[in-house]
């Protein structure tokens, strides 16, 4: 039996709900390091921050600190709110994930199912193949049996010149 046009589809189907499933995964962990990377520059913020304070507790200068303590507040605010956002954002590159590996399973399943129904109707076109080269062959070997068995028997012009003495045997 031949591969259905309905299974082929089939895989078409699955190969591009696969490759779908493998855009949102990558768009997902594309969003998750640009907030993983905000947060790293809010820690950086938070840090330069500091050191405006800290120098400016050496050198007195006024502006300097309350620029620093805002920088500090801005980014401890800026840390908050990332945090849920990229918890959320990590739950959905998971789902996403497990929704690509479930898809690329169902796209393997289909391939698999395609390969070993080729390989059956490979094993018996080979099998009705030989059946026919071996009914060829007993055809041919039956054919030269009945050639030879009413094929006249060749006598010797020796021995066809007269009549055979009855006492000679053949």
């Amino acid at each position: 039996m031949a591969v259905s046009r309905a299974l082929r589809r089939l895989l078409r189907i699955r190969d591009l709900e696969e490759e779908q499933g493998k855009i949102a995964l990558e768009t997902a962990l594309g969003e998750l390091h640009r907030l993983e990377n905000a947060l790293t520059a809010t820690t950086a913020r938070d840090r330069r921050g500091r050191r405006l304070v800290e120098s400016s507790a050496h050198s007195g200068q006024l502006a300097d600190r309350q620029a620093g303590i805002e920088e500090v507040r801005t980014a401890k605010r800026h840390a908050e709110l990332l945090g849920p956002r990229i918890e959320s954002k990590g739950e959905e590159v998971a789902e996403r994930r497990q929704e690509y590996l479930k898809k690329r399973v169902e796209r393997r399943q289909a391939e698999t199912l395609i390969s070993e129904t080729e390989a059956r109707d490979a094993v018996e076109s080979n099998r009705r193949s030989q059946q026919g080269i071996d009914d060829w062959y007993r055809n041919r070997l039956h054919r030269n049996a009945g050639e030879t068995e009413r094929a006249p028997v060749a006598v010797p012009r020796e021995a066809s010149s007269g009549p055979l003495p009855a006492d000679e045997p053949l």
